[in-house]
């Protein structure tokens, strides 16, 4: 059986799931070098990546799409062909607790002029189903408890088991926005407005609250403002706890509570005001986790979680829960955000047929890469990984391509630029290679049985989605992987992976006995990943790219920055 999972809004992409195991997502930021959080306008982009996989849509038994905003049902407009059509989805939240499977069904699917009918899961459905069925505990038939906080709704809590699931409780009236709005009021991505938004502005919060420090009297600020706006018995604090499917006045109660912040915390630096809104809000979660747990302790099996939703990419939330002990494991797949949510689509239609069962799956299930010309100022020649460890362990930055893109937002040495980390100089060049501010950190790539080594937990996190500490005794041997608060966003690779990447790490190992390297993300400023060598050559912002097996090298060297000097000192 083929299931086709499409989420046409923002993150938009198309996934095909056959006899319960993942074929391809294509989320289509990944092509031609799109805008980060590109949406589906077309529907010829289903039939495109069919084909890509000699598939007709004929060739697929069912077809379903993603849920979007709506208490009822959802609309989208969007084109098949030159023909614009409407079609209706199930909305955001399912509407009975134990009804998530419940769907909407359309007979308007049009592609290639034929129509198909289709089904549509809520929203929060493919998030529960995405993170479940890719997870350990699927695999063994445990159940888990599933942590979906998006940024329009309150973190909601599910339980799951093989043969259902059902919502538990929201944990507390905040929005997951609540992080980005933050930023609206205070810090570097301060702004006016209260309707435009920037999808990744939680995540550079993330990484800006290092330069400030937790303030318990501000802490206590935006405990009591909570408290008086948004869990009162007052019509004020009522009506927003009503109106959780209403994202506009959600949004403008969050708005509201950080005007009245700023009236109190003015005199405060905007770093720290920010690092304890962050403390606030990572403490309230826990807390009203712990609660929930002991209200629902009646709950069978192995206390296990799942995290999913766009929150679950904040690695500090994710490592607070872990180190709570209220769970025996913690499961974040890496695409917890909507890029996920065609995987969960496809996942919730497998879960309404045959239960919540594993899905077989790699990360490395993106768009290969293109066969394209590059242009003639680059040189190419054969390159073999130990040629090219010798190039990083001269300090040269290298724009790593592999195989098929991987899935989510975080480059894992598929769409990768790497760069040796023994410099202090090498954080700021490719921060400055990729446009991007001072204060953001560059995550280590490491040799999954060294990790423990230098850094704390240093446990497997092969999706770079929890937070560690580099131990001191590496600070100066791996400084450009090193956060402003000593934390690395590690990713783990084992040195039997078939991916090149981890056969890169080995010799990079042996030449210079440093197990990681510096990793970021291979694209342009603001766009998804590299679909090809060419693409990489064409930006040139970096002078080497290997592309499975070949070196390509730039003939002109423009003027080297700052940085690049100092890596040459």
């Amino acid at each position: 059986m083929r299931i086709c999972g499409i989420k046409l809004t923002h993150d938009g992409a198309i996934a095909l799931v056959e006899d319960g195991r993942l074929v391809f997502c294509v989320e289509q930021e990944k092509r031609g070098n799109n805008p980060r959080y590109q949406t589906i306008d077309n529907l010829d982009a289903v039939v495109v990546a069919l084909a890509e996989h000699g598939l007709d849509p004929q060739d697929v038994d069912h077809f379903v799409i993603d849920g979007w905003d709506g208490e009822v049902e959802s609309q989208f407009q969007v084109l098949s062909g030159v023909t614009p059509i409407t079609l209706k989805g199930a909305p955001y939240v399912e509407r009975n607790a134990n009804r998530l499977l419940t769907s909407r069904d359309g007979f308007n699917l049009m592609l290639e002029g034929r129509v198909f009918p289709y089904k549509s899961y809520p929203h929060v459905t493919g998030h529960v189903a995405s993170a479940y069925c890719t997870s350990p505990f699927a695999k063994a038939g445990q159940p888990a408890f599933c942590l979906v906080w998006d940024g329009c709704i309150f973190p909601r809590l599910y339980y799951v088991e093989p043969g259902g699931a059902r919502f538990v409780e929201c944990l507390f009236p905040i929005i997951g926005h609540a992080y980005a709005v933050a930023g609206h009021h205070f810090g570097p991505y301060r702004q006016a407005s209260r309707t435009s938004w920037d999808l990744g502005v939680a995540g550079k919060l993330m990484a800006y609250i290092a330069l400030g420090s937790v303030d318990e009297d501000i802490v206590a600020v935006f405990q009591e403002l909570y408290e008086e706006r948004f869990t009162a018995d007052t019509e004020h604090a009522r009506r927003h706890r009503a109106e959780v499917n209403s994202e506009e006045a959600s949004l403008e109660a969050m708005h509201d509570f950080f005007d009245a912040s700023e009236l109190r915390l003015k005199d405060n630096l905007p770093e720290d005001v920010l690092a304890s809104f962050h403390c606030f809000l990572e403490r309230l979660l826990i807390r009203q986790m712990a609660i929930a747990l002991e209200r629902h302790s009646c709950f069978p099996g192995p206390r296990n979680l799942c995290i999913a939703g766009g929150c679950g990419l904040n690695i500090k939330w994710n490592s607070a829960l872990r180190a709570t002990g209220l769970f025996d494991d913690v499961w974040v797949p890496p695409f917890p955000n909507d890029s996920g949510s065609a995987i969960g689509a496809a996942c919730s239609a497998m879960a309404a047929d045959k239960g919540f069962a594993p899905l077989q799956w790699s990360v490395y299930s993106g768009p290969a890469l293109l066969r394209s010309d590059v242009s003639s100022e680059w040189n190419a020649a054969p390159c073999s990984l130990r040629e090219l460890a010798t190039i990083l362990a001269s300090n040269k930055p290298v724009v790593f391509l592999a195989g098929r893109a991987e899935l989510g937002p975080r480059a894992l040495g598929g769409r990768s630029i790497l760069a040796a980390a023994t410099s202090p100089a090498m954080k700021d060049h490719l921060n400055d290679i990729k446009l991007r501010e001072l204060f953001r950190p560059v995550a280590p790539i490491c040799l999954e049985d060294r990790a423990p080594e230098i850094f704390s937990p240093g446990t497997p996190d092969p999706y770079m989605l929890f937070d560690h500490q580099t131990r001191a005794e590496w600070w100066n041997k791996v400084p450009a992987i090193i956060h402003l608060d000593g934390s690395a966003r590690l990713q783990t690779v084992p040195r039997t992976s078939p991916h090149k990447i981890a056969e890169l790490l080995v010799e990079y190992e042996e030449l210079t006995g440093i197990p990681l390297l510096c990793n970021t993300s291979a694209n342009h400023h603001g766009r998804g990943f590299f679909p090809d060598a060419a693409a990489a050559c064409q930006w040139g912002r970096v002078e080497h790219v290997w592309c499975d097996g070949l070196l390509w090298t730039k003939t002109v060297v423009s003027e080297r920055s700052p940085a690049e000097r100092l890596l040459s000192v």
